[in-house]
């Protein structure tokens, strides 16, 4: 475990950096082989547009890490924090813990807070505008989510008030599995079922991204699968019936135009089928 603290409390930025590019081919290989949905789709302009904001995400968060960095140091440094006001556990128990509460904290309730607040779905709904869900599609986010998004993951580091190697870790582990379970592929349906109990599974994060509610608005699930269990946000849908995109951006003049995509949050708001 010393190695593990060791190198995420200094891993380099081309490491991390590798791991979003390495997973990113990794997934595509796989999906091109073997495809879930053979989508009819222009994929490299697909790619070109996610990799877009893929590569905005990536410039938002290196210019204010230095603030997130500030706010584990704090956290650490003035015992504040879930993880500081519990007893001391072995290490394994301790990083099992603060990588759950990150997942609660940072992402999960994160997450639904997006499509619960109307000024915040606003930004979010870049992501599911996408109809053709690939893992390029993992990192499609607005710019100005990506900024929304860093807020609330530095107050999600205070409140569970963990070093700064474990956000590197859980950042790590979330790239890889998000790029994971956007991806266009397909796992035995038994297979995906016993994941979907410990982890987000391809088939549970799919769902989310059925292009109606309450479907929309549910699998919140980053990492860790338990939080939509726990709180009654998870559901099921048949492969079969799944349909990507949201009903009120359904035309593609309106999700693969990237100058609509990011004019989309200051537009407005519109019923489905308007």
């Amino acid at each position: 475990m010393d190695e593990i603290i060791n190198y995420f409390s200094t891993i380099p930025s081309s490491h991390r950096a590798l791991i979003l590019a390495g997973g990113i081919a990794f997934f595509w290989l796989i999906e091109t082989a073997v495809p879930f949905f053979k989508f009819s789709y222009d994929k490299w302009q697909h790619a070109g547009i996610n990799i877009f904001f893929t590569v905005t995400t990536i410039i938002v968060n290196f210019c204010l890490a230095i603030i997130l960095l500030k706010a584990a140091d704090w956290a650490t440094e003035n015992h504040f924090g879930f993880l500081n006001w519990l007893p001391e556990f072995n290490i394994w128990i301790y990083t099992i813990i603060g990588l759950l509460l990150l997942d609660l904290i940072g992402a999960y309730l994160i997450h639904l807070i997006e499509h619960k607040v109307k000024f915040l779905w606003r930004f979010h709904l870049i992501h599911h505008t996408d109809t053709w869900i690939d893992t390029t599609s993992a990192n499609r986010h607005h710019p100005g989510e990506s900024v929304l998004r860093f807020i609330f993951t530095t107050l999600g580091v205070l409140i569970v008030g963990c070093p700064m190697w474990m956000v590197f870790l859980y950042q790590t582990l979330s790239v890889v599995a998000t790029q994971f379970n956007h991806a266009n592929i397909t796992l035995p349906k038994k297979l995906d079922r016993i994941l979907s109990y410990f982890i987000v599974s391809p088939d549970m994060h799919k769902v989310h991204h059925h292009y109606v509610l309450p479907y929309t608005d549910s699998n919140y699930g980053n990492i860790f699968s338990v939080w939509d269990r726990l709180f009654g946000t998870f559901k099921t849908l048949d492969r079969e019936k799944l349909v990507y995109g949201v009903d009120t951006h359904m035309k593609p003049e309106e999700n693969n135009k990237l100058s609509n995509l990011l004019m989309i949050p200051f537009q407005k708001r519109r019923s489905p089928n308007s």
